[in-house]
């Protein structure tokens, strides 16, 4: 057997077993690539080292659609669009001033938490609707009830 097929395979299980150990998903398919120039060697058992070097980084760079076609995609539809968004969850909510607004700032409590407003000045106690999150700042405005 020679020594390029014995590299190619051990770098192959090497690969995915850095895979198994600390998933990412990238060294999965640098594994496949390295798996690849292996079945190459073993249908060209005359391919040189720097051919090898060139279908290994082809391989590698050829299997990034693969993963982003696979596994790659965000965009996965689910029944809590809000579920890590706090700050969004609490839009439509109605609570009073835990202080007041003053230059525009302003503080409310919600739950056990204390969450910066920003909005029109207006006095501790005056009960408030969240319209909108602007990164952790809570957007308020007067309720009108």
């Amino acid at each position: 057997m020679r020594v390029e097929l014995i590299i190619w395979g051990c770098a192959a299980l090497g690969l995915v077993a850095a895979e198994v150990l600390a998933p990412g998903v990238f060294m999965l398919w640098l594994g496949f690539a390295a798996a690849g120039v292996f079945l190459l060697l073993l249908v060209f058992p005359q391919l040189s080292m720097l051919w090898q070097a060139i279908a290994f980084v082809a391989l590698g760079i050829a299997l990034i659609p693969a993963y982003r076609h696979f596994l790659g995609s965000n965009d996965h539809v689910t029944d809590q669009p809000l579920l890590n968004k706090k700050g969004a969850q609490l839009v439509g909510t109605r609570v009073p001033l835990e202080s007041a607004i003053v230059a525009g700032r302003g503080r409310v409590k919600i739950g056990d938490a204390f969450w910066q407003v920003r909005g029109p000045d207006l006095a501790a106690g005056t009960w408030v609707i969240v319209t909108a999150v602007d990164s952790m700042v809570l957007v308020v405005e007067r309720d009108a009830d």
